[in-house]
């Protein structure tokens, strides 16, 4: 994942992009960032452990992986509260809530055709 992440960071320095598509696809690339964007969306700030519950299937490293690269990129907020133990909190940012017209999108589409590809 990380030489995608460095193959992403390169073409947007150097204004690779052949369309403005591809760098959306790059950002919500990952089999779990479309529904850890929606879950912050619907359900308001969510601690690390919350959206751990959310995915019985999806490993602590993966879903740190998954988190931090849509913290990198400006779409979701870290929010650490000065606590013992600490408490981190997860939301999303101006730019991750722009994201949620495609997601709603998308999931409309999934939900319309979900039983063309189930027969």
């Amino acid at each position: 994942m990380d030489d995608l992440r460095r193959e992403v960071r390169k073409k947007l320095e150097n204004g690779e992009f052949n369309c403005e598509k591809e760098l959306t696809l790059s950002i919500i690339s990952g089999k779990w960032k479309i529904t850890i964007i929606y879950y912050l969306a619907t359900g308001g700030p969510l601690r690390f452990s919350e959206i751990k519950r959310l995915f019985p299937k999806i490993t602590h490293k993966v879903l740190t992986t998954q988190v931090r690269e849509l913290e990198e990129d400006g779409i979701v907020h870290r929010k650490v509260y000065p606590e013992v133990p600490p408490r981190v909190e997860y939301s999303l940012t101006d730019l991750g809530q722009s994201l949620m017209p495609i997601v709603f999108m998308m999931y409309d589409w999934g939900k319309q055709n979900i039983k063309s590809f189930t027969n």
